[in-house]
């Protein structure tokens, strides 16, 4: 399984941390390749992009202030077969990329990639009081996996606050 190159640069209003690529999207080489991943479809409906982009064009989002990442880098058919050490080595290269890069917003697709991120053991959606990496904002939001249940419109609710603290 191929690793899927970070698309990061400086100073983004919004860098985007999974929990680590999916197969699709280690066969691709682009982030939520998934064709069951809603991720591309969020974006749209909350008004964060103008158009729906496709995984291919996931290079597209930098020129949007946009960047993604990911808390780990192995590839996975499901976030259950991350491991803890690979948690822990993940922690320190994502502050370590956020530290380098001060990307004004963190979004974490997922809350299980922020609880493994923070060692909290719960968490809001939307803001968190104290991020991380200080001069930063921590942002909680729902997974774009198909596997979750919440209804799309819930969770386009919570992106669509990232609009407003990049506006």
């Amino acid at each position: 399984m191929k690793e899927v190159d970070d698309r990061i640069k400086e100073n983004l209003n919004i860098l985007f941390v999974g929990f680590n690529p999916s197969i699709r999207s280690s066969e691709t080489g682009h982030h939520f390749a998934n064709p069951n991943n809603r991720f591309w479809r969020i974006l749209v409906e909350s008004g964060l992009t103008s158009r729906k982009f496709s995984p291919e064009e996931d290079d597209l989002l930098l020129d949007l202030g946009y960047g993604i990442t990911n808390i780990v880098a192995r590839p996975t058919k499901a976030a259950d077969e991350i491991t803890k050490q690979e948690y822990m080595v993940g922690r320190k290269i994502l502050i370590q990329k956020i530290t380098r890069f001060q990307p004004k917003i963190i979004c974490y697709v997922g809350k299980g990639v922020y609880l493994q991120f923070s060692g909290k053991k719960t968490a809001p959606w939307g803001v968190q009081e104290e991020a991380v990496v200080p001069d930063t904002i921590d942002f909680v939001a729902p997974s774009s996996s198909g596997l979750v249940r919440m209804k799309l419109e819930e969770m386009v609710d919570i992106y669509k606050e990232l609009r407003e603290l990049i506006a």
